[in-house]
């Protein structure tokens, strides 16, 4: 009897690794274990959310890209019909501007000419408009190489240097992009200013 029951005894002395396992865990270690387990899960979480958050940005990105490169691909796909299409209303100005001006005893026939194609030139502007096509006359204003196109320079003692004095054409956009620049008269300084002191060109810049 006394050698059966010395066997286990020394079985377990002999596997303290098997004895350690199936030994009870004390309820602060159960405490830890499952904290230490908590930590690790919401780390988890947290690299998931990191990682679905940059995922979900750059969706958004790829989308926003895709709505305007579609935008402009529909706003500006006529861009060369456009400028075709200005150039003719440039023409039809000419035309008109080529008419002789009213005189008395001027032909009637002449009169109802010029007034129907007056007639003809603003409906075609307003559908240009209506269409996002937009014709600004630049006299008045400073010069804009983004918009303006300089022809000549001409001396002015009334106007600040690079001020837009007579348009030869005016500018045309679409949708605020520039179809053709408006061709112009920059004034210039006067001779006698431009031969004084810097100062006076400061002052009238």
């Amino acid at each position: 009897m006394s050698n059966d029951t010395d066997k286990p005894s020394h079985h377990a002395a002999s596997n303290p690794e098997a004895a350690n396992q199936n030994a009870p865990h004390t309820p602060e270690q159960v405490m830890q274990a499952a904290t230490a387990r908590i930590a690790e899960l919401d780390a988890e979480l947290a690299e998931m959310k990191e990682r679905w958050m940059r995922s979900e940005a750059e969706n958004a990105n790829v989308r926003t890209r895709a709505r305007r490169d579609a935008d402009d691909a529909r706003q500006y796909a006529v861009q060369k019909f456009a400028a075709d299409v200005v150039e003719a209303a440039e023409n039809l100005e000419r035309g008109i501007k080529a008419l002789p001006a009213h005189a008395p005893g001027q032909p009637e026939i002449l009169a109802k000419v010029r007034e129907g194609l007056e007639g003809v030139e603003r409906a075609f502007i307003a559908i240009l408009e209506r269409n996002g096509i937009k014709r600004e006359d630049p006299v008045g204003q400073p010069f804009d190489p983004n918009l303006h196109q300089a022809m000549a320079e001409q001396e002015s003692e009334t106007h600040k240097p690079g001020t837009i004095l007579q348009a030869w054409t005016p500018a045309w956009t679409l949708h605020s992009r520039l179809l053709r620049p408006a061709m112009v008269v920059v004034a210039k300084a006067p001779t006698a200013e431009i031969g004084s002191s810097g100062a006076t060109l400061d002052a009238t810049a």
